[in-house]
């Protein structure tokens, strides 16, 4: 994993396609402006967790131990 500082108003290339810029800074939050090609998925990651979860949910195999433990499974938090 790569840690950056940057201040608001500059800015961080991946790729060749895509920059990401910080819009705004407050005590606790970060806005990010993402600059990518419309094909380029951009996902927030909770999001993909829940529907990773939902989709092992759905499984009709899941056993319900299995279940329990993706329905309380820890949040990842950094």
């Amino acid at each position: 994993m790569l840690i950056l500082q940057r201040r608001k108003g500059e800015s961080v290339q991946i790729g060749d396609n895509v920059t990401v810029t910080i819009a705004g800074i407050s005590s606790d939050r970060v806005r990010l402006a993402i600059d990518a090609p419309r094909e380029t998925p951009i996902n927030r990651t909770e999001l993909l967790e829940a529907a990773r979860i939902n989709k092992e949910a759905a499984d009709n195999s899941a056993s319900p131990t299995t279940l329990r433990q993706l329905l309380h499974a820890p949040k990842n938090k950094e």
